[in-house]
């Protein structure tokens, strides 16, 4: 159930300047998410789904508008308070899964834990096998990327996204990458987490996928043009148990 407004933002605008040309990103967005909610952001490529991603995510700042996250005004803060912010209020899962290559799935998991001076490795070590054995992959915890399925190494991601144990999950088009049973496979660990308290922000152009949210958002031309409650998402693991099994390993390209 939903709580506590958790993001608010108030008259955002974003323009880029291209040698003279003004290209208006976002033209001015009133939004409000409370803690609590599972939320997929949809629209073109173009739409501004992404600008608004990024100025939530404290990736870019806005040109105008304010940001208040978890009481926090995020717009008149300098760069090392917003990173502090980054670090410790934001779980990002990309579509790319970002993972280092010559790391083990546990050290991937780590990172995020070696910005905190107050932890020992021993209790970086716990929190990320934690974390692992969350997404179902404790069993993994010494593999390398290269030996993990893509939609293990997403769950990776997820693991090492939530390990910090962030006040929301901003995921940029997560299922991007992933054949149909990993996709869904993907929204049920993010439906679990919802049903646990986190919040998801989910940013998508799949429809299908946006359909396991429980509030749908979608922009066009750098404005919201819609924000509705879906009041009887999808539910993932129903939707795994009518999809054919594939081999250990395996994945459809």
């Amino acid at each position: 159930m939903a709580g506590k407004t958790l993001l608010s933002v108030r008259g955002i605008t974003k323009t880029y300047q291209m040698g003279e040309i003004h290209v208006h990103a976002l033209r001015g967005i009133d939004l409000d998410i409370r803690s609590g909610e599972f939320i997929a952001i949809m629209g073109a490529s173009g739409s501004g789904k992404t600008t608004f991603m990024n100025l939530i995510g404290c990736l870019d700042k806005p040109s105008s508008g304010s940001y208040i996250l978890d009481g926090i005004d995020v717009h008149g803060m300098d760069d090392a308070a917003v990173t502090q912010v980054r670090n410790h209020k934001i779980g990002y899962v990309f579509q790319s899964f970002y993972l280092l290559p010559r790391t083990t799935a546990l050290e991937n998991v780590e990172l995020p834990l070696l910005y905190s001076k107050k932890l020992h490795a021993k209790d970086r070590h716990a929190m990320a096998l934690k974390a692992l054995k969350t997404v179902g992959l404790s069993d993994r915890a010494h593999h390398f990327p290269n030996q993990l399925s893509g939609g293990q190494q997403q769950r990776v991601a997820i693991a090492r996204a939530i390990v910090n144990d962030p006040v929301f999950l901003l995921a940029d088009e997560p299922t991007g990458n992933l054949d149909t049973r990993t996709s869904v496979e993907v929204m049920e660990f993010f439906q679990k987490l919802h049903s646990e308290g986190k919040t998801v922000i989910l940013v998508t152009h799949e429809f299908d996928i946006s359909q396991y949210a429980t509030r749908i958002i979608t922009f066009r031309d750098g404005r919201i043009i819609s924000d509705v409650p879906n009041p009887e998402p999808r539910n993932a693991a129903e939707d795994l148990q009518k999809l054919p099994r594939l081999d250990d390993g395996e994945e459809v390209a």
